[in-house]
């Protein structure tokens, strides 16, 4: 992730492995504005970085699995930016909030400094 093309790039895949994997329409819509999300935060926050998208399974249910990583500043305090409305960068703040609501896991680490990594997971119904 470098540029608003490779969000594009990241969002289309997205859809197709999800689509794959028997998601709904409304669902193929909720999982590509996640990864588009995460996506955009890597490029406006870090500058570069990487999406990775799979699918997962866990006893008898199967789903999709986002990996968002980055070496950028990382975040320095977590619980302010899952905060609905708070920004950095003056946008709407609802970026990773936001992706939490979609998606049925989220994992968040960061490290100021270091990076973030962001995992997210949506199982089929």
């Amino acid at each position: 992730m470098r540029s608003d093309a490779d969000v594009v790039i990241a969002r289309q895949r997205g859809r197709e492995i999800a689509s794959l994997l028997g998601f709904s329409a409304s669902d193929l819509a909720l999982i590509a504005t996640a990864i588009s999300e995460l996506a955009r935060n890597i490029v406006l926050y870090a500058g570069s970085g990487e999406i990775e998208i799979g699918h997962v399974e866990q006893m008898e249910r199967r789903g999709i699995e986002i990996v968002a990583r980055d070496q950028g500043p990382g975040i320095r305090n977590i619980p302010q930016a899952m905060r609905d409305g708070f920004s950095t960068s003056g946008g709407l703040g609802l970026g990773l909030p936001g992706v939490k609501r979609l998606m049925d896991e989220f994992e968040i680490e960061s490290r100021p400094g270091r990076g973030t990594t962001v995992t997210v997971r949506r199982w089929t119904r």
